[in-house]
């Protein structure tokens, strides 16, 4: 569940750019990741989380750079920025070995697992799932910014890009347990 609350800061940004305030939903997203940074910083274990130190580096440049540049971006376009950034942050954690969902992983697994083949593996398949949702997230987006589709459709592919990958965390470590289990 904890991996829902890490999507936060696009949530915040997705409701105050539908409501057509982009930059203050960019500030917000960055506020939001911040308010994250500091918990992982202040917390027990002191251990920052790359998705939200990443997400606040996102949401921070993209709104730096609008509210520098003075540029009107339309929502679809900021959309797709931000929804781009953050498939290219969950890219970047599986290319440097260590996908982002390890982070949140590690808070419900004992710490003699956490160096194993399968745990690697299982956190590699579970955010290559996240990005196949972003992509086609990103995919929903462009078809906004170009209105190929109407906005029910994106909607819909959205919500279940999001809820199909969420099902996935949840059910994929429960069929490797079984599997390894049969009992």
């Amino acid at each position: 569940m904890k991996i829902l609350l890490a999507f936060l800061p696009f949530i915040v940004f997705a409701i105050a750019s539908t409501l057509g305030y982009s930059t203050l939903g960019l500030i917000g997203g960055s506020l939001t990741a911040a308010c994250f940074l500091i918990r992982d910083l202040s917390g027990a274990s002191h251990r920052l989380k790359l998705l939200d130190a990443g997400t606040f580096v996102l949401f921070g440049a993209l709104a730096i750079i609008v509210w520098i540049s003075g540029a009107t971006m339309s929502i679809a376009m900021v959309r797709t920025c931000v929804d781009s950034g953050l498939l290219l942050l969950i890219l970047i954690t599986i290319a440097m070995g260590r996908p982002f969902t390890i982070d949140y992983a590690k808070e419900q697994v004992a710490p003699e697992l956490w160096s194993s083949p399968r745990f690697l593996r299982t956190n590699r398949i579970i955010s290559l799932a996240w990005a196949a949702a972003f992509a086609a997230i990103i995919a929903a987006d462009v078809a906004m910014l170009h209105n190929l589709v109407p906005t029910r459709t994106i909607a819909f592919i959205i919500i279940g890009s999001l809820y199909g990958a969420y099902r996935f965390t949840l059910w994929y470590p429960r069929s490797l347990r079984n599997a390894a289990d049969p009992n």
